[in-house]
C-alpha cells in the first residue's frame, strides 16, 4: 500500500484532531447538567485524570520508544474514543472518573509519539516548519469541530453528541493504523529507553540545571501556580448555570450558548496569538516576563470577578478574557523557560514545566472542590484567582535574574 507523505498526513492528523477536541465542549456542560456532579465531584474527575497523566507518562512512552510511534498513536486515540463512549453512556460520578483516567491514559500514548514519528519520518528540521504549520491546522479544525457541535447541539442530547464523537475517536484511531508510513522508525536502545532510570537521571540533570538558574525555578513555580487554578475549568459551567437564568438558543438548548462562548474564545485567542506573534521575534526575554506579568494580573482579577458579578453578560465577558489570555501563557512560558537552555537538558527542562503544572493541578484541584463544596462556589472561584498572586512575585523574581543575566 503506497502512503501518502508524512508531511501531509500529519497535518490531517493535526486538523481532525482539533476538529475532535473542540467538538467535546459539552463535556462540562454534560457533567454538570446531565451527571448532576457536584463542584466537589466535578474537581474529582479532573484530578484523577491529571493523577493518570502524571503515573502512566512513562510506561506509555516505553511503547513509542521500543515498539511503535504509529502503535503507540493508534492506541492512544482509541482509548479516548473508549473513554467518551463510557462517560457518555453512564451519566454518573464513578464510571466518569473512570472515563476520566482512561482518557488520562490515552493521552498520555499519544503525548510525544505524533511529534516523534513525524521527526523519524521527515527529519527534525523539517519537522520543526511543520509543527507551526499544523498549529494553524488545528486551529482551523478547533473552529470546524466547535460550529459543527453547535449546529447539533439543538438536534440531539449532549450525550450523544459525546458517543458520537467517541465512536469517531476510534474509527479515526483504525484509519491512522493503514494511513501512517512508519520506514524511518529504530526502537531506541535498551540503555536510552524511557525507563524508570532513565527518567530519574534526566531529571537530576534538569535539577542540577534548576539549581544553577534561579529564574528558572522560580518560572517552574509561576507554572506550578497556574495549575493549582484548573478548578475553574471545572466550576465555571456550574457557577452559571446554577447562578443565572441562561437564555436558551436554537433548538431550545442553553448548550448552545456554550458552545458559541467556546467559539468566540477560540477566535479571540487566535487574533491575539496572531497579534504576540508579530511582535515576538523582537521581544527580548526581559518583555516576555512583563508580559507575563500583565497577563497573570489581568486573569487573576477576572477569575476573582467572575465569582462575584450579578450580571450574566459581565460574566461571559469575563470568562472570554480568561480563556483567551490562558491560551497564551504556554507558548510563553515556553519560550521563556528556552532560553540559554544546553540542548542535552532542554527537552528535560521544557518537560518539567508541563509536569509541574500537572502536580498544581492534582494538588489545587480537591482544595478548590472541597471548598466550593462546603463553604461556597464563588468563594472557591475567588481563590483561584487568588492562587495567582503568588505567581506575580515568582514572575517578579524571574525577571530580576533574567535582567542580571543581560
Amino acid at each position: 500500500m503506497k502512503h501518502p507523505a508524512p508531511y501531509r498526513i500529519y497535518l490531517f492528523l493535526s486538523f481532525t484532531a482539533g476538529i475532535l477536541f473542540a467538538s467535546l465542549f459539552g463535556i462540562p456542560y454534560y457533567e454538570t447538567v446531565t451527571a448532576r456532579l457536584d463542584p466537589l465531584q466535578l474537581t474529582g474527575v479532573g484530578v484523577a485524570m491529571e493523577l493518570s497523566r502524571l503515573l502512566f507518562e512513562i510506561p506509555t512512552g516505553v511503547v513509542a520508544d521500543m515498539y511503535s510511534r504509529r502503535l503507540s498513536i493508534v492506541i492512544g486515540f482509541a482509548l479516548i474514543g473508549l473513554s467518551l463512549i463510557l462517560e457518555s453512556l453512564f451519566p454518573f460520578f464513578i464510571p466518569i472518573l473512570l472515563a476520566q483516567v482512561l482518557w488520562g491514559l490515552g493521552y498520555t500514548f499519544t503525548s510525544g509519539a505524533t511529534q516523534a514519528w513525524l521527526s523519524d519520518e521527515i527529519g527534525e528540521e523539517r519537522a520543526n516548519r511543520a509543527f507551526l504549520t499544523a498549529n494553524r491546522y488545528d486551529l482551523y479544525g478547533n473552529v470546524v469541530g466547535i460550529l459543527a457541535a453547535i449546529g447539533l447541539a439543538g438536534l440531539t442530547s449532549v450525550s450523544t453528541l459525546i458517543l458520537v464523537s467517541g465512536i469517531t475517536w476510534i474509527i479515526f484511531a483504525v484509519v491512522l493504523c493503514f494511513l501512517m508510513p512508519e520506514q524511518g522508525f529504530k526502537p531506541v536502545r535498551p540503555e536510552n529507553r524511557n525507563t524508570l532510570r532513565h527518567m530519574v537521571t534526566t531529571f537530576r540533570k534538569g535539577i542540577h540545571t534548576v539549581r544553577l538558574r534561579p529564574s528558572l525555578l522560580a518560572i517552574l513555580a509561576v507554572g506550578l501556580f497556574y495549575g493549582m487554578t484548573s478548578g475553574f475549568d471545572r466550576l465555571w459551567i456550574w457557577y452559571l448555570v446554577e447562578r443565572f437564568d441562561l437564555p436558551a438558543l436554537f433548538g431550545n438548548s442553553d448548550l448552545t450558548l456554550f458552545g458559541i462562548l467556546e467559539f468566540a474564545g477560540i477566535l479571540l485567542s487566535i487574533t491575539l496569538t496572531h497579534q504576540i506573534e508579530k511582535r515576538f521575534a523582537y521581544l527580548p526575554p526581559q518583555r516576555v516576563g512583563h508580559l507575563m506579568l500583565v497577563i497573570t494580573a489581568a486573569i487573576a482579577i477576572s477569575i476573582a470577578a467572575f465569582g462575584w458579578t450579578p450580571f450574566l453578560g459581565l460574566a461571559l465577558g469575563l470568562y472570554l478574557i480568561i480563556y483567551s489570555l490562558r491560551e497564551l501563557t504556554d507558548p510563553l512560558i515556553m519560550a521563556w523557560m528556552n532560553q540559554r537552555l544546553d540542548s542535552d537538558v532542554r527537552a528535560t527542562i521544557l518537560s518539567m514545566t508541563g509536569q509541574t503544572e500537572a502536580i498544581g493541578q492534582v494538588s489545587g484541584g480537591l482544595m478548590i472542590g472541597l471548598l466550593a463544596k462546603t463553604v461556597s462556589v464563588p468563594l472557591a472561584l475567588s481563590l483561584c484567582g487568588g492562587l495567582l498572586v503568588p505567581a506575580l512575585a515568582f514572575i517578579h523574581r524571574a525577571n530580576r535574574h533574567i535582567t542580571r543575566l543581560s
